[in-house]
């Protein structure tokens, strides 16, 4: 049956608008009920309301710490004294407008390769500000101490270490915990219990900063650097019934690990009379919910520790490089322990011998991390000294396994997946199916391609509305009454 044109571009329309529809919406934080965003009340107690505010910082605590304008100069300043084994970059601007300066620090900056990443992430609170000056000396003294220090050697030519000294220049600023708009950031994140902080909207632009950023970069641990105490705090940061009590992830042992490899290099954390060991789980000390730390785990495969580094928020500069002596090796081992334990390798498809971006799990730890999309690398960590059986899995292939012994040291293990015989579906660079059927609906659009179907409608449209007016413009000639030219005598 022939279609109109008119009924032809009505029926792309609906295509289109049936497309926008089938379109993937954010998902809701892991184990909420509702994916609104909107708080109901019911959580309103700690969904996002700051904690008070500490006593008013005066102009003499402040006195011998780096400015916004100083911090960003000497962190440029790096970059041209290190350009060897450095590159400054932005992941963002706060609300403000300052930028979100990163260092890279790698025998290859800004290069692919596979090895591990880490990043440091400094003054996620704005009235915590020790972070930002220790980061900067620990930048320098890998710069400084390069092809000198084993230690230094082994992280940048085996690593690529990304340190964020300040997430929160606004609040610093501001000398508060908020940032501009008075917003805790350490609870602006998706929360995994809760329905909290999961429309995109809400969010403040530091929070959507780390957010893309963990999705651009492969980082396999992280850490972040608050003070009022001395401690090394896990996952999970809360629990499902709100009550505080030790509420551990499926990576518990591991976490332990890599805090017990901070507090114990530290000067005096591991002899905590408040902490044993001076470590502890965060829904045990106190539960809070939107935390950064559960939602790199989660949505980043990244192991993340929050470190309060210091008794007090706001010591005297004075003390800051006594600080940075006591942090030193505890910030270097727990670098290095990416590459001196775990399990390390690539996973290949046997029949092209290219990387591919699977995926490996541990059994008996509910947990998985994917390789790089690009390299497919992984890193995994996990606790040495026991036996693992790891697998590496990928759709259109058929998964692998083996048995393993971790010991002290680093594990290589690569992997190669045979094809399963079954039509392989194509990836695109964000990891995603090009021939996937949400729901049974055929016509799923991807966003990368909306803006081909936009245009094509809008030709269509153009063409449509041209025939319409030649058509009109045919019929008023033929109704027209010609006129009567002059006859010649």
């Amino acid at each position: 049956m022939a279609i109109s044109r008119l009924g032809f571009l009505s029926l792309l329309l609906l295509v289109l608008l049936r497309a926008f529809a089938s379109l993937p919406t954010q998902a809701a934080a892991r184990g909420g009920s509702d994916s609104s965003g909107i708080d109901n009340g019911k959580h309103g107690a700690f969904s996002r309301i700051l904690l008070e505010d500490n006593p008013e910082i005066t102009e003499e605590m402040t006195r011998g710490y780096m400015s916004n304008s100083e911090l960003e100069n000497a962190i440029q300043g790096f970059g041209n004294k290190c350009s060897n084994v450095s590159r400054i970059y932005s992941i963002g601007r706060s609300v403000n407008g300052s930028p979100l300066w990163v260092i890279e620090v790698s025998d290859k900056p800004g290069q692919k390769e596979a090895e591990p990443a880490f990043k440091f992430i400094g003054n996620v609170h704005g009235d915590e500000p020790v972070g930002r000056e220790v980061l900067m000396q620990l930048a320098y003294w890998l710069c400084d101490n390069y092809l000198k220090d084993p230690l230094a050697t082994l992280i940048v030519e085996n690593m690529h270490l990304h340190i964020l000294p300040t997430m929160n220049p606004d609040g610093f600023a501001l000398r508060r915990r908020g940032n501009a708009n008075n917003i805790d950031l350490n609870r602006d994140f998706p929360d995994q219990f809760f329905p909290i902080n999961d429309e995109i909207s809400f969010r403040q632009p530091e929070t959507r900063a780390i957010i893309n950023w963990i999705k651009q970069e492969h980082f396999t641990a992280s850490a972040s650097l608050h003070g009022g105490a001395l401690v090394a705090n896990y996952p999970w940061d809360g629990s499902r019934d709100k009550r505080k009590q030790y509420y551990g992830c499926p990576d518990d042992k591991t976490f332990r690990y890599m805090a017990s490899v901070y507090s114990q290099s530290h000067y005096n954390m591991s002899l905590s009379k408040e902490f044993k060991g001076g470590i502890t789980n965060g829904a045990l000390w106190y539960p809070i919910y939107g935390g950064m730390q559960d939602w790199n785990y989660i949505h980043g495969g990244c192991f993340e520790l929050t470190l309060e580094i210091s008794d007090l928020k706001w010591p005297k500069a004075s003390e800051l490089l006594v600080i940075w002596e006591q942090n030193k090796m505890s910030m270097l081992n727990l670098v290095a322990s990416l590459v001196k334990t775990g399990v390390h390798g690539r996973i290949f498809a046997s029949d092209s011998g290219r990387p591919i971006p699977g995926s490996l799990m541990v059994k008996g730890i509910d947990s998985k991390i994917s390789a790089s999309r690009t390299l497919g690398d992984y890193h995994r960590m996990l606790t040495p000294g026991e036996t693992y059986e790891v697998v590496a899995s990928m759709e259109g292939f058929r998964p692998r396994s083996t048995r393993i012994v971790l010991e002290q040291e680093a594990m290589n293990l690569d992997f190669i997946l045979d094809p399963d015989g079954q039509k392989k579906p194509l990836h695109n660079d964000c990891g995603c199916h090009c021939d996937d059927d949400v729901g049974g609906k055929p016509f799923l659009i991807r966003e990368s391609h909306l803006w081909l179907y936009l245009l094509v409608l809008f030709v269509l449209l153009a063409l449509y509305l041209l025939s319409k007016r030649r058509r009109t413009a045919s019929k008023l000639a033929a109704h027209r009454i010609p006129l009567k030219r002059p006859v010649a005598v």
